[in-house]
């Protein structure tokens, strides 16, 4: 079985070993421990997949509890119907968020670009008093 380092994860998905410690600590990774007193994590292919669920959460902007939650299901089988409802229902708050955040931004801009047009219909004001001058 393909086992990886630390440092092969995170080149693989351009993280730091730190973020991999992290997720680590919060539950979402169990690599097991080799070496002289356990210093080398020794992470499988389901570890990589539990990092990759975990990176794709954190890019769909889900918390880590969200994202355990989400990788907890695949660990157990019992009943996948309603796991991906589950699922389903995370994805559709994730995505009235976002919508509500787009909607936000949209008229954050809006505002941005009428001051810019007051600051640049000012400017030319003042610029064309001074030229009369």
């Amino acid at each position: 079985m393909r086992t990886y380092t630390i440092a092969e994860l995170a080149r693989e998905f351009d993280i730091t070993a730190r973020a991999i410690r992290f997720y680590e600590d919060q539950g979402l990774l169990h690599p097991k421990r080799e070496g002289v007193g356990g210093r080398n994590r020794v992470y499988t292919a389901r570890d990589r997949t539990h990092l990759k669920l975990t990176l794709r959460g954190k890019r769909l902007g889900l918390t880590l509890s969200e994202i355990k939650s989400i990788v907890d299901m695949y660990e157990s089988p019992k009943d996948t119907v309603a796991q991906m409802n589950r699922f389903l229902g995370v994805l559709a708050t994730q995505r009235a968020t976002l919508e509500q955040q787009r909607e936000d931004i949209e008229m954050a801009l809006e505002e941005i670009r009428a001051h810019e047009e007051e600051c640049q219909r000012m400017l030319a004001e003042s610029s064309a008093r001074a030229n009369a001058s």
